[in-house]
């Protein structure tokens, strides 16, 4: 008897590895995970190499990337006509870094870039939080903007993380007009936004970013990209079905995937109908 269920098309955008420091599981355990899932691939996005020390402690040093190459193709390999594994990287943007990632960017054929603002950082905290967070908040934004503008990236990732930093400062309706005018210059750009599941288990314990800016960002055309920001194996696909749901209130139709770097749309109704429970 038929489940209703359809072939695999979805991807996990989102997913580190122990090169990074605070992830955990290999590789080929994440692609098991997204197999189950009911996922057609993995794309594996850990956090970049940064140069001059800059947050060394939570990403994989230079030294490392060829070596992030070579654990990537080895999985790539192993799972070949099983599950779609493919390339990425998630690159930190700080005002002045553009001349660096495009180096960066350019030392492989990268499927997927996330562009990241990490606001939890110790040393971009130094350079930027003057003691007023709701300031704060505002340059993470416009740092957002400035990271679709400068061409590096293809997605932005969990827009509104800043909100965990200060919680209790946290006021949408406050935020809401300089977010809009920085969703304005991302739509310009053309590039997508990530609906980050992963925010659901953090202090404010809703997705990334809130439904309130989805909804702008569906007002303004903007492509979504899912992704569950996978530390472990278990959370791939994480919260999939909820998001999809999520999304499909707020009035979009489809979600977005890349392959090398070129962005396809895929119906909501068809990415719920292929998900499997795990």
């Amino acid at each position: 008897m038929s489940t209703g269920k359809i072939a695999p098309i979805l991807y996990e955008s989102h997913s580190h590895t122990t090169l990074c420091k605070h992830a955990q599981g290999e590789p080929t355990e994440y692609a098991a995970h997204a197999e189950k899932r009911g996922l057609k691939g993995l794309i594996v996005t850990c956090h970049s190499p940064m140069p001059d020390g800059y947050s060394a402690g939570v990403r994989m040093s230079p030294e490392q990337f060829e070596t992030y190459f070579e654990l990537v193709r080895k999985t790539t390999e192993q799972w070949r006509g099983k599950v779609d594994v493919l390339l990425g990287l998630e690159s930190d943007y700080l005002p002045g870094i553009e001349p660096y990632l495009k180096g960066l960017h350019q030392q492989a054929e990268f499927h997927y870039i996330l562009g990241s603002v990490h606001p939890q950082i110790s040393e971009y905290q130094a350079i930027y939080h003057t003691g007023d967070n709701v300031e704060y908040q505002r340059t993470y934004f416009t740092h957002l903007a400035m990271a679709a503008e400068s061409g590096l990236f293809d997605c932005l990732a969990h827009p509104d993380l800043v909100k965990n930093e200060s919680p209790a400062d946290w006021n949408l309706v406050r935020l809401m007009p300089h977010i809009e005018k920085c969703l304005d210059r991302i739509a310009a750009t053309g590039v997508a936004m990530e609906l980050n599941t992963s925010g659901a288990n953090k202090a404010i314990k809703e997705m990334n970013p809130a439904p309130d800016i989805l909804r702008e960002i569906q007002r303004r055309k903007i492509p979504v990209v899912l992704g569950a920001d996978a530390h472990n194996p278990g959370r791939v696909a994480d919260r999939y079905e909820e998001s999809l749901l999520l999304l499909q209130k707020l009035g979009f139709e489809s979600v977005s995937c890349f392959r090398y770097r070129v962005r396809s749309e895929i119906p909501i109704s068809q990415a719920l109908a292929s998900l499997h429970q795990a």
